[in-house]
């Protein structure tokens, strides 16, 4: 123990002698972990819409003036052409077109219905998408008013209707930063945890001083313990920051209890910061380190659930996701914070966490190579 104690102490003293540390472990994310939420937005607005009203009638104007005004549109142009409309598109000034037969008010009272077109630019598959259900939305709002308003009158048997009663739980106003700022906190966790523990071997390689410590009686854990160590409290301590902007700026209060989202950080700790001690032992430079985690960053980016439900990938991309850490914990934390989960709906997730990080931080032992 007494030799774990100096490595500690040597550890700590090298941290806070670089001049950046504060800056890049603790002020850099607290800016991110404002920012980001506010560019990760699900809410899809102001899309860009060009009507084309080939009748000019009352009614196509209240249908036009109810899409406008539903503040998912933003009105690109109103023409009687769809040339121009279609012109719009091909130059990127309108995502959707509307068009708006000719007789379209008297078809709809003669003979009760009525076509329209609706031409979408796709490039944009999610916003193509969203942008088509909001439309058809409006226009079948507005279709039912016209049958309260033309055809019930004259029934003397109420057509059969469907009353829906929706309740969301958990998010009862679908605000998208509640979803969102867990998995952005922990996806910054992981970064600089994992970050810092993968160029802590490699930095002692590039500056020489791997030979002194390799001459020394320590042992291979104690060594490895000594690296893992002060990384888990800057991971503690940049978790803690964040929860408190989140808080502070988003008014996020965990439902559930603090202990278990500290508890489960722990364990994931123990696993990420393994990953980035593997990593250590196997790269020679900062440059290598540095290259390998950016690779595993980018794919636990997309892997983790974060952006995409894990649910919707292929089965084989769902296994792979099952072997990062960070997807278990982006799911407890969703699951603590916003529904307010006990301790044994996570209790799965610290087990396979668990599993991971030993096998993590016992390759990590194994393959540091010490010399004499």
């Amino acid at each position: 123990m007494r030799a774990l104690k100096y490595i500690l102490q040597k550890e700590f003293r090298q941290l806070f002698r670089d001049k950046g540390f504060v800056g890049r472990l603790f002020i850099a994310p607290a800016i991110q972990l404002m920012l980001l939420p506010l560019a990760a937005n699900y809410t899809i607005k102001n899309i860009n819409i060009a009507i084309v009203d080939h009748d000019h009638s009352v009614e196509s104007k209240k249908l036009s003036d109810k899409i406008v005004s539903s503040g998912y549109f933003k009105l690109a142009g109103y023409t009687d052409f769809i040339s121009k409309a279609n012109a719009m598109i091909e130059n990127d000034k309108a995502d959707i077109v509307l068009e708006i037969p000719a007789k379209f008010e008297k078809d709809l009272i003669r003979e009760g219905n009525q076509k329209i077109a609706i031409e979408v630019n796709a490039i944009n598959g999610v916003k193509a998408s969203v942008g088509f259900a909001y439309l058809n939305g409006i226009i079948s709002d507005y279709n039912n008013a016209v049958r309260m308003e033309w055809v019930e009158p004259y029934r003397t048997n109420p057509l059969p209707t469907i009353d829906v009663i929706s309740s969301f739980w958990y998010n009862p106003a679908l605000t998208y930063y509640i979803f969102m700022v867990p998995g952005i906190l922990v996806m910054l966790v992981t970064t600089i945890a994992g970050l810092s523990a993968a160029f802590n071997i490699v930095k002692e390689k590039e500056i020489g001083t791997i030979e002194q410590i390799n001459v020394t009686p320590i042992k291979k854990h104690h060594f490895i313990l000594g690296k893992l160590i002060p990384f888990l409290f800057i991971g503690l301590a940049v978790f803690s920051i964040g929860l408190l902007i989140a808080w502070v700026v988003y008014g996020i209060v965990p439902l559930g209890h603090l202990v278990l989202l500290f508890l489960f950080l722990e364990v994931f700790l123990f696993a990420i910061l393994g990953f980035g001690l593997l990593v250590s032992t196997y790269s020679e430079t900062q440059q290598q380190a540095n290259s390998i985690m950016f690779l595993f960053m980018m794919v636990f980016n997309l892997m983790s659930g974060l952006y995409t439900p894990i649910d919707s990938m292929p089965g084989w991309a769902q296994f792979i996701a099952g072997l990062f850490p960070i997807k278990y914990f982006i799911e407890v934390m969703r699951m603590i914070v916003i529904k307010g989960s006990g301790f044994h709906d996570i209790l799965p997730h610290i087990y396979s966490v668990l599993l991971i990080g030993v096998v993590l931080n016992t390759w990590a032992v194994l393959n540091y190579r010490k010399t004499t």
